[in-house]
């Protein structure tokens, strides 16, 4: 049994790169359902309810400070690939199709706390929050405002599981629609021609990095968390807005300024954020227990809900505004499933389509958490009294 810092510090990296490296090695099927991350959190979380370490002062010491410092290195690296410029260049009409799908996620998961806050855990509001967040953005989107909220480590492993299973099937059917978008296009009155996808340069690529850049791009990430950090105590605060708040926002906007300087073509960034990604969920999962799992059942049936009630609120928009099955898929594929199969989709679709893919991806990142910490104001305002 684990009783001192060092030995657990030295198994959170160890358990965090376990799930990903099976998957790029063997590239096992069971990762398409279940991706890396959720093994990850589920696996940790049962070598701590297993009792492999003891919550000792000193080790429940170094998980507040990881969690403190890792979160905000984590956005300004991931805020560093993203280039806003380029985001704007995909037009007007792009951008509209990613603000329906976005609109619809956020109606549908408020009309399914509206229809279920009576038998949702006492903390649901906080849960489909951190779920709103990942389904604008990404994994790191609902860390950051799981971290801002408060929600409690029993709660997250029902979020993760329901933002997976949800996902694995909406990838399904997004990649079995190609042979109905002629319907579609007829039924929405879109431009069936494609002479309005906006013709961008393919995402360009800085190479794999090597063990200098990796370093170079930690450093840099750890000084600017620690920055955001000292600042933060600084600033004004309020219920929602916090210390963690401030922590978030002040990392985010230094990675969108790096990402405009030539620091950001330096390789790195992305794999770098990625790895810091597994070992936050680790050590998040590390605090944690299955008690949350209890509520799981009913969570994923209000994930499915809320993901049939946006594709239906998607399609009317589509509808409306005449948007074309094609645009449709990836805008919304690119808000749940983010920069990792959106661009996969759009190539079967169009290989036009994969730049488009890559940066509505990309600002679904940088809006996430903003949408997350909105939707847990919208949530709280209509849980019954008492409620988290």
């Amino acid at each position: 049994m684990i009783q001192t810092v060092w030995p657990y510090l030295a198994l959170m990296p160890l358990a965090a790169g376990v799930f990903p490296s099976l998957e790029k090695r063997f590239q096992w099927r069971v990762f398409s359902v279940l991706p890396p991350i959720v093994w990850t959190y589920l696996f940790v979380t049962a070598l701590a309810v297993g009792g492999l370490w003891t919550a000792t002062p000193e080790i429940q010491g170094a998980q507040r400070t990881l969690t403190s410092l890792l979160l905000p290195a984590l956005l300004f690296l991931l805020m560093v690939t993203c280039d806003l410029r380029a985001i704007l260049a995909v037009g007007p009409r792009v951008l509209g199709v990613f603000a329906c799908a976005m609109l619809s996620i956020l109606l549908a998961v408020t009309l399914v706390f509206v229809l279920f806050r009576s038998v949702l855990p006492v903390e649901g509001w906080k849960m489909l929050a951190a779920l709103s967040a990942t389904w604008t953005g990404g994994s790191a989107n609902l860390v950051a405002v799981k971290q801002v909220i408060g929600l409690s480590e029993s709660a997250l492993p029902s979020v993760l599981l329901a933002d997976a299973l949800c996902y694995s099937v909406w990838v399904l059917v997004l990649f079995s629609t190609g042979a109905f978008a002629p319907a579609f296009n007829r039924w929405t009155g879109a431009d069936r021609s494609g002479h309005e996808y906006p013709r961008l340069a393919a995402v360009s690529s800085t190479g794999p990095p090597r063990l200098g850049h990796i370093v170079l791009w930690l450093g840099l990430a750890i000084i600017v968390g620690l920055g955001a950090a000292r600042l933060a105590r600084s600033m004004p605060t309020s219920a929602m807005l916090t210390q963690t708040s401030w922590t978030v926002l002040l990392a985010t906007v230094a990675g969108l300024v790096i990402a405009r300087t030539p620091l950001a073509r330096i390789p790195g960034p992305a794999w770098t954020g990625s790895a810091l990604l597994a070992l936050l969920v680790a050590v998040l999962a590390s605090q944690s227990n299955f008690h949350g799992l209890a509520s799981a059942p009913l969570f994923i049936l209000c994930g499915f809900i809320t993901m049939l009630l946006h594709i239906g609120m998607l399609a009317l928009l589509a509808r409306v505004f005449r948007f074309d099955l094609y645009l449709c898929g990836i805008s919304s594929l690119a808000q749940i499933g983010g920069v990792a199969s959106a661009p996969v989709l759009a190539a079967t679709y169009s290989p036009v389509l994969v730049p488009i893919a890559v940066l509505l991806a990309m600002l679904g990142l940088i809006l996430g958490t903003g949408m997350g910490l909105f939707m847990a104001s919208v949530l709280s305002s209509l849980a019954p009294a008492g409620a988290g």
